[in-house]
């Protein structure tokens, strides 16, 4: 990846913001911080971006890809539930609890949601299933995808020559985190199966 972006310049950094935001869990904070490493001259040599450039390229490519992935959950949610419920646990109830949940604290899980790895490559599918308001929705990812970048983008420039070790400790760190994603995924698909066999038994 950090080779696509050394290439391919914004228009790679964009790609990747796009997939990252879309349900593609790429390691975006490798991303936008090699970028930032690449604004400076200590990695090649010679500045390959503006910190900038960064910034703005990655919050608008992490808008499409969110978009995207929101445009998909509103559009298909209730047809996969109606076709494949059964098989990934959902019923209408549980949309309609979604867009429930959504209505009261939508708008703290987008925001911040846009700033956890894992999660934020995930968080607009249920957005768009719950029905958040698209321009809500918009301006919040925004916000968020524009405050995760820059922060990557910064470390990244302050980095500099030194990327290569920082790029080890993003690793290290995302560890810990996407366990805690998993475990409560796991945790969440464990009360579902024992939900619905009560459902089931009664």
């Amino acid at each position: 990846m950090q080779s696509f972006i050394q290439h391919y310049g914004y228009f790679a950094l964009f790609v990747v913001s796009v997939l990252s935001s879309a349900c593609i869990p790429i390691p975006s904070e490798v991303a936008y911080g090699f970028a930032g490493a690449l604004c400076t001259a200590a990695v090649t040599g010679h500045v390959r971006f503006s910190l900038w450039g960064v910034i703005v390229i990655g919050t608008i490519g992490s808008l499409v890809g969110a978009i995207i992935a929101y445009e998909v959950g509103r559009s298909a949610g209730r047809t996969i539930v109606d076709r494949w419920g059964k098989w990934i646990l959902l019923t209408h109830k549980d949309l309609d609890s979604a867009e429930d949940w959504f209505e009261k604290y939508g708008s703290a899980s987008v925001l911040i949601g846009r700033v956890i790895p894992v999660v934020r490559s995930f968080i607009s599918v249920p957005a768009g299933m719950a029905e958040m308001a698209r321009v809500k929705f918009a301006v919040l990812t925004t916000i968020g995808s524009a405050v995760w970048v820059a922060l990557l983008g910064g470390l990244g420039y302050a980095a500099g020559s030194n990327w290569k070790h920082v790029s080890a400790d993003f690793r290290t760190a995302e560890y810990p985190i996407i366990a805690v994603v998993v475990l409560i995924i796991a945790f969440g698909l464990w009360h579902r199966i024992r939900a619905i066999r009560r459902q089931s038994a009664s």
